[in-house]
C-alpha cells in the first residue's frame, strides 16, 4: 500500500511556550505523522516563508523533502494530498477545510475550535460528511488516561448512574472547546435539550484572533437527562477541579484544584477520602496526547470506522458552546437544536452591546 502523502495548512514559529497568538500545533501534529510508517509529509504552506521552510526543514528527509507553498491552494492544486493538517486561526478553518475537500483529499484534520461561527462549523461538517472526506477536530485529551479512566469508572458502576458533568477553565470558547467535549464523552455523546447561560465580557480576550468571554456561569441538559455545568474565569473555582462527574453514588475528580493532589480521584459514597487513581505519566495534557490523536484518524482512514475525534462529536460540542453565549444574547433559555448561523459573542461586541476594553501592551 502507498504510504498516505500529508500536507499542513499554517506551519507557524515554534516558540518554547505557546500563548494566545499560537502554539505552532503543526509542529505537534508533525511528531504524531512522523511516528507513522504508512505516512509521509510531503508539503506545507505558510504565509511567511522562513515558517514554512523551517517547519519542512525538520520534518522533511533526504527521501521525500518537503515542498514549501505561500499559497495553500497552490499546494492543494499540485500536491494531491491524502491527508491534510490544519493549523491557523478559528476564522480560517471553515474556507481552509471546504478547499480542501474540494481537492479531493481523504482526511483533514483540524485544530480547535471548530470555527469562528457556528455557521462554518456546520458547513465544514456538512460538506465533509457528503463527499465522504473524514473530518476530524484536535480535542486530543480523549486520549489521556485521567479523562478515559474516568469513564471507564464511571462504566464500572464505580459512582452509580450519572446524574452531572462539570468542568471549570478559562473560558467556553477555546479552553472550553476541550471541556464541553469531554463532558459529552463522559455522557456518551449524547446530545443537548437545552442551554441557559450568562456571560461577562469587560476586558478583551482575544486567543486565536476570537472573543472569549471573561466569565460565564452555564447549566444545559442532555437528551438522557443529565445535567451540565461549566463555571469559567473568576468563577472556574466553584467546580473545583478541570471535570467533575458527579454520579448517584459518588464522584469523580479529574485534576481537582490544590498543591500535591492526584490528576484523577474517586470518592464512593460511604467513603471518608478520596481514592487516588493512577494515570502513569499522564497529566491533564500529555504527554503523547497529540501523537495518539494522529495515529487514531490514520487508523481509522484505514480502516473505515468512525475516528474517536469525529466532527460528529466536535460539532456537539460546538453546538453547546454557541448556544450559552446565545443564551447570553437573548437572556433566556435555548432549547436545541440551535437555529443560529453566527457567533453571538462576536454579533454582540460588533453592534456595541459588549464592550469590552482593549488590552494595553
Amino acid at each position: 500500500m502507498a504510504k498516505y502523502r500529508v500536507g499542513f495548512i499554517g506551519t507557524g514559529k515554534k516558540k518554547e511556550r505557546g500563548d494566545a497568538m499560537g502554539y505552532a500545533m503543526a509542529y505537534q501534529h508533525g511528531n504524531g505523522y512522523k511516528l507513522l510508517a504508512d505516512c509521509e509529509m510531503v508539503a506545507c504552506a505558510d504565509i511567511v516563508k522562513e515558517n514554512g521552510e523551517a517547519f519542512a526543514k525538520m520534518f522533511g528527509t533526504d527521501a521525500q523533502p518537503m515542498k514549501v507553498y505561500l499559497s495553500y491552494p497552490e499546494m492543494l492544486a499540485k500536491e494531491k494530498l491524502d491527508i491534510v493538517s490544519i493549523c491557523t486561526w478559528p476564522k480560517l478553518h471553515a474556507e481552509m477545510t471546504i478547499a480542501a475537500a474540494a481537492a479531493g483529499v481523504k482526511a483533514i484534520h483540524c485544530e480547535k475550535p471548530m470555527a469562528l461561527t457556528y455557521g462554518q462549523a456546520r458547513a465544514m461538517y456538512e460538506v465533509c460528511t457528503r463527499y465522504g472526506i473524514q473530518l476530524t477536530f484536535n480535542h486530543q485529551r480523549r486520549f489521556g488516561a485521567p479523562f478515559y479512566k474516568a469513564k471507564q469508572l464511571l462504566k464500572s458502576g464505580a459512582v452509580g448512574k450519572l446524574e452531572r458533568v462539570e468542568f471549570g477553565a478559562g473560558n467556553l470558547y477555546d479552553y472550553g472547546s476541550h471541556c464541553f467535549d469531554t463532558c459529552n464523552m463522559h455522557n456518551d455523546e449524547c446530545a443537548g435539550e437545552w442551554v441557559i447561560c450568562q456571560i461577562d465580557y469587560r476586558q478583551e480576550g482575544l486567543v486565536f484572533g476570537a472573543h472569549n468571554e471573561n466569565q460565564a456561569l452555564a447549566l444545559w441538559k442532555y437528551r438522557n437527562g443529565v445535567l451540565g455545568l461549566a463555571a469559567t474565569g473568576a468563577g472556574a473555582a466553584l467546580v473545583g477541579c478541570h471535570n467533575k462527574i458527579v454520579g448517584s453514588d459518588g464522584v469523580i475528580e479529574i485534576g481537582p484544584m490544590g498543591q500535591g493532589l492526584p490528576v484523577l480521584r474517586v470518592r464512593r459514597h460511604g467513603q471518608a477520602a478520596w481514592e487516588a487513581v493512577d494515570c502513569g505519566k499522564d497529566g491533564l495534557h500529555g504527554p503523547g496526547y497529540n501523537e495518539r490523536a494522529i495515529a487514531d484518524l490514520v487508523d481509522a482512514l484505514k480502516t473505515g470506522r468512525e475516528p474517536e475525534l469525529s466532527a460528529r462529536r466536535a460539532l456537539n460540542a460546538t453546538e453547546l458552546i454557541f448556544a450559552c453565549w446565545e443564551s447570553s444574547r437573548r437572556r433566556g433559555r435555548v432549547d436545541l437544536p440551535l437555529d443560529i448561523s453566527d457567533s453571538p459573542i462576536e454579533a454582540m461586541v460588533a453592534a456595541g452591546e459588549l464592550k469590552p476594553k482593549p488590552k494595553t501592551a
